[in-house]
Order: C-alpha cells, then structure tokens, then sequence
C-alpha cells in the first residue's frame, strides 16, 4: 500500500513524540511491504512563527490531499498573549471544522504492565479501566455565540452552549458504532437538570438508540460521571459526550490509568480522513529534553492504522510491540518507578519500532 500522512509536528514536544512515531510507523511500513510517504505542513505557534497565522491555508490543502493527518501538539506561553483568533489552539479548532471532523474517540486503558502506574486504589484497579470517550468535537460552548458586553455588574464575558439534533444525531450514531464493537453499552452524559442544550441532548441520544436495539443506554449527569470515573471506571463502556463536558472527562480517564502520555485520540468525520494525536499538551517545560512519553502518539498512529488506512493486521503488530516493550519494564521518566529501565522519548521509540521489526 502506498499512503501519503500528513504529519504536524507542532510545538512543544510536539517534534519529539512524532520523531518517534515516524520511527515506529516505518518499522511497520518495512515489516509489511508498505510505503508511507509524508508532508509537513505547519500548524500552530510553529506556523505563527512563519506565517503569522496559526492554520495557513496551504495546511488545509495538504490534509485534505493526504490519506490520514498525524499530530503532535500546539501552544506554549510563548504564544498565550496572542489575540484568540491567533492563538495555536485555534488553529486545532479550524483544522478539525475545515477537515468536518466532529467526533472525537479517545480510548482509556490501563495497561497491565502499570497498573501500579494508577493513582486509583489496587481494589479498583483490580476490576480493570477499558472504556471510550466519544466526544462532540464541532459543536457546544466552544463554538457557539460569544463575546463581551454591559452587564447586571458591570463588563461581563459569555459563552453559548447550541447544539442542534443533527449534531447530536450524528455524534450518537459514532458512539453506538464504536459501543456495537466492544461491550454494547453507552452512557450518554449531560447535564439535563439544569441545561436547555443537555435536555435536547438527552431526547435525541435516546431516539437514537432505537436504531441500535443491542445497545444498552443509560444517561448520566456529568458531575455524576466524574465521580463514578474514580468510583468505579470497570462499569463504564463507551461514554457519550457533548464538547466541553468530554474534553474534562476524558483528561481525567486519562490520568486514572497512569499518566496522560498513554492515552491516544482520533478525530473523525463522513470521510475516511481522520486527525490522530495524543490528548496531552505541548508540554512546553520538558521540550527538548528528550524526556516525554510518545507511547500516546504511537498508539494514534496504531488508531490510524487501524481507521484510516485500515490496516489491522499492522495495528496490531504495533500495539503488541508497545505491550511487549512495557512488560520489559521500560519506561520514560513519567511513567518510571525503582525497578524499572528509565529511556528517553527517543530511545523508548526505538526500542518499540525494533520490536515491530522482530515481531511474529
């Protein structure tokens, strides 16, 4: 197969971690007869820094004109006086609504090799954590009407928080998909109490779900679901988000299973282009020390491989590599504990690439 990837490296750590991804996926591009051919478009403070603009159009075009788009992350303080229409993460937000990219798909595993790794208590931990968070990406608060006016107290700021059925349809509809592979079970969080948005929210996921009669629902309140994630996360499946609430509840299934550098995402729309990037930041303070995780992004990758490309056989080979490398007690230094072999980013993507290389 012959693939062309768009590859941001972004800022940050953001060329560290993809460096090492590249590594990994060339390991499985030469283990399986495949050529990957990448372009580096800019995104980000790296394209403020050369274009002035966080998403220069000839991006867009070369993501549109690509196979599948591999991210490493954008921002850092450098940036964070920047109008909001200049700032990184704005160019995050229009590549994904320029790419009609609504659907986020973040799964949280916690690995046997670390389940130490955990900050939760070891009789929770025992149960296991193997769920999905599917999040609105396009639409809620983050988009809706905003700005600054006269208020009951003077100068007030506002959000709005709209969505329409069609959104919520279409992002339902990606949730049961993902549950009919796995357990059959989605919970669908709102806040349906208090919220106008979340009340249409919960009506058209249930209507929804009648076109999925293999599907158990249940609906959960979100200031609920942020408990029951460090309760009990065995009981959840896939997990239904409207934007703002499944950007919070994700970064904490994140941490629950033992570092936010382990945990990959994709972001899909009616196409088979999709975004594949890790959930954490650009982590500004480690950058250029060689010191991140970049098993997050390589397990994007592997989502990459898997969706947009759809190649299976080589998904697996690459997350059995990261398995194989974690039960050999490698570890870069977030994850690292006495007992352990310490690597850097590097190094840690070397070794995995080597292992899909010599694997069976």
């Amino acid at each position: 197969m012959n693939c062309k990837i768009a590859v941001i490296r972004g800022d940050g750590i953001g060329p560290e971690i993809v460096d090492a991804t590249i590594g990994c996926l060339e390991a499985v591009a030469h283990r399986f007869g495949h050529t990957f051919k990448y372009a580096f478009p800019l995104m980000g403070g790296a394209a403020i820094d050369s274009t002035g603009v966080p998403l220069p159009q000839e991006t867009i075009d070369e993501c549109l004109n690509s196979d599948a788009v591999l991210l490493g992350a954008v921002g850092g303080p450098k940036w964070d006086n920047l109008a909001t229409h200049l700032r990184p993460e704005k160019g995050l937000l229009n590549l994904r609504s320029a790419l009609g990219l609504y659907a986020n798909v973040r799964p949280a595993v916690l690995y046997e090799q670390l389940r130490g790794d955990s900050p939760l208590k070891p009789a929770i931990t025992k149960k296991g954590i193997n769920l999905v968070v599917v999040r609105e990406l396009t639409g809620g608060i983050y988009f809706g009407p905003r700005g600054y006016r006269a208020g009951k107290y003077g100068q007030e700021a506002y959000d709005t928080e709209a969505y329409s059925k069609k959104e919520i349809e279409r992002i339902a509809k990606v949730a049961f998909d993902v549950a009919m592979g796995r357990g059959k079970r989605v919970t669908s969080i709102d806040k349906a109490n208090v919220l106008e948005s979340s009340q249409l929210w919960r009506a058209t996921v249930t209507k929804v779900a009648e076109q999925y009669p293999e599907i158990e629902l249940s609906h959960m309140l979100v200031d609920n679901c942020a408990m029951q994630l460090v309760r009990d996360p065995s009981q959840f499946d896939v997990i239904l988000c409207p934007n703002m609430f499944g950007d919070i509840l994700s970064d904490e299934a994140a941490m629950i299973t033992g570092s936010i550098g382990l945990l990959p995402s994709s972001s899909l729309g009616s196409t088979k282009l999709g975004l594949y990037e890790p959930i954490h930041g650009s982590a500004p303070d480690i950058a250029g020390t060689d010191t991140a995780n970049p098993i997050a992004t390589i397990l994007a990758a592997a989502m990459m491989l898997s969706t947009s490309l759809e190649l299976p056989k080589e998904t697996a080979a690459l997350e059995k590599a990261i398995k194989t490398i974690l039960g050999k007690g490698y570890r870069t230094p977030d994850i690292y504990s006495t007992g352990n072999k310490k690597v850097s980013c590097s190094k840690m993507g070397e070794l995995i690439a080597l292992e899909v290389l010599n694997g069976k």
